[in-house]
């Protein structure tokens, strides 16, 4: 089976995120979305929350399992028998630091690739962190993230909110 894995924080999905599972969805047999922690973020949500908001929002893909590991994504990829790593360009800023780990990954796992994806004109622009200052200020974020988790975010917002002031 061609599997890859589809590395991220996730915190919370785009719907530019949603771009690149549903076109890596297409070339693989499996693709394993997989939340990983960022050492240098801080999340809004929860590992085990941006696993249920991810599987929420790729149901409609029968090839796509969402997981979680806090191992490094080289160790991962063995322990998974997988052999490729798909990631998304947003931008020439991205792929410096993209073609980066893509070779450190390899140099961990010499049988593991990595696949850039550019993104689709339309979400370039698009981040988490756009999202969360977004939701910040009350912006309407349908057409930013999955629907499904909309409500999450909003939600987590005002918490958050709540707590500051």
């Amino acid at each position: 089976m061609n599997t890859a894995i589809y590395p991220g924080s996730f915190d919370p999905v785009t719907l530019g995120h949603l771009n690149i599972i549903k076109r890596a969805a297409a070339c693989f047999d499996k693709v394993i979305v997989c939340v990983m922690i960022n050492s240098k973020k801080t999340g809004m949500f929860t590992p085990e929350e941006r696993v249920e908001m991810l599987r929420r929002a790729t149901e409609r893909f029968p090839n796509v399992e969402v997981d979680f590991s806090n191992e490094l994504l080289a160790a991962y990829a063995k322990r998974r028998d997988a052999h490729v790593v798909v990631k998304g360009l947003r931008a020439v800023s991205d792929y410096e630091q993209e073609v980066q780990m893509a070779v450190i990954n390899r140099k961990l796992n010499p049988q593991l690739e990595t696949m850039f994806l550019a993104s689709s004109d339309k979400y370039t622009y698009l981040s988490s962190t756009i999202v969360k200052e977004m939701a910040r200020y009350g912006a309407d974020l349908a057409e930013f993230i999955p629907r499904e988790i909309v409500d999450d975010v909003n939600r987590r917002m005002r918490e958050m909110e709540g707590k500051e002031g």
